[in-house]
């Protein structure tokens, strides 16, 4: 007789978010067996897509397709991107051809995702359902919903890349795509700020909203805390969702120490002024008990001596190793998270 799994609802980035994902569907797995290789619970992703971006014609979806691929079986595991074999005869010929811009590299297996998402969207089917229908492909484990269906895209503030000056002598100030922030410059130039173009207009996809309130678990991964779940809480409804779930809510340090896991997240934390640290994340994020979103909070076990100052927030806090060095420990990551939960339910 199987047991019941949880219903669990994770708000995911790009590669920390998709690797740790693969490990909680291990964890999963081996606490909550079907009998056929999987697990009873039920895991629903809510995808940042601020990253999207049309490019050469078709519409990319970096954070949705990198969670596609890793749980699908079709990632570069050693870039965390991108797809397994890739060539890249087509961006060999744009650059013959001069197209720009170049800086920005579609694989040709990679390709052919876009081309048939575009399509579909051309013909007006809602990125939603253009995400379910791409899964069945790749079949990941998850149900994967983008954040939402309307266009939204986060751009940079920066100091003008040429070096342009206004009458007094200071920078001029340019907003540039978040993607040619972080993939042409690396993050090298220093943000100023983030703006969300198509806020306005968007809402959360249909099932954003009831994933987050009918979850036994919200579970935010080790993603960006700016451009990724900072991105994905920005949508109206979903911050309030998250504050008003009956759903534990926990997340998982993106830092270890001072520097991030993986990427170039210490740069966003400091365009909006936030330290690099794991205690200062979960600050940024707040505790539910003083109108924020988190319950509970895991940092690495080298920032131990940090327990006390998060908990003091009003986040329950411990300590456990996080880095995903491979897949045990990071469905060992996974199981922690989950126990969490139980503890912070647990709580008077």
């Amino acid at each position: 007789m199987t047991t019941p799994g949880p219903r669990i609802t994770a708000l995911a980035g790009g590669i920390g978010g998709a690797r740790f994902l693969r490990g909680l569907l291990t964890h999963l797995a081996a606490a909550y067996p079907d009998g056929a290789g999987s697990s009873t619970a039920e895991v629903t992703v809510i995808g940042n897509t601020g990253d999207d971006i049309w490019m050469h014609g078709v519409k990319v979806c970096p954070d949705l397709d990198t969670v596609m691929y890793t749980l699908g079986g079709g990632i570069n595991e050693d870039q965390g991107w991108g797809r397994l074999d890739e060539t890249y005869t087509v961006k060999a010929e744009l650059a013959a051809y001069g197209a720009a811009p170049d800086w920005f590299g579609l694989g040709d297996r990679d390709l052919a995702t876009h081309l048939v998402r575009t399509r579909m969207l051309t013909a007006g089917v809602p990125l939603s359902e253009v995400t379910a229908r791409l899964c069945e492909r790749w079949n990941p484990g998850v149900r994967l919903i983008p954040m939402s269906d309307q266009r939204v895209e986060t751009h940079v503030l920066v100091d003008d890349p040429t070096g342009a000056l206004t009458d007094d002598g200071s920078p001029v100030h340019t907003a540039i795509h978040f993607q040619e922030w972080w993939v042409r410059y690396r993050a090298s130039l220093p943000a100023h700020g983030f703006v969300l173009m198509g806020l306005d207009e968007a809402r959360p996809a249909p099932g954003v909203l009831e994933s987050i309130r009918d979850a036994d678990i919200v579970v935010l991964p080790p993603s960006n805390p700016v451009v990724s779940i900072g991105t994905i809480l920005s949508v109206p409804g979903i911050r309030e969702a998250m504050r008003s779930t009956s759903a534990p809510v926990v997340g998982l340090a993106p830092i270890i120490a001072t520097a991030p896991v993986r990427g170039m997240a210490d740069a966003c934390l400091a365009a909006i002024g936030v330290e690099t640290s794991p205690t200062a994340v979960a600050a940024h994020y707040g505790a539910r008990s003083s109108g924020g979103i988190l319950d509970g909070w895991l940092i690495d076990t080298v920032d131990a001596e940090s327990v006390d100052c998060t908990e003091a927030l009003g986040i329950t806090t411990v300590a456990v190793p996080l880095l995903m060095t491979d897949l045990p420990a990071t469905a060992a990551m996974a199981a922690a998270a989950l126990d969490l939960a139980d503890r912070v339910k647990a709580r008077p």
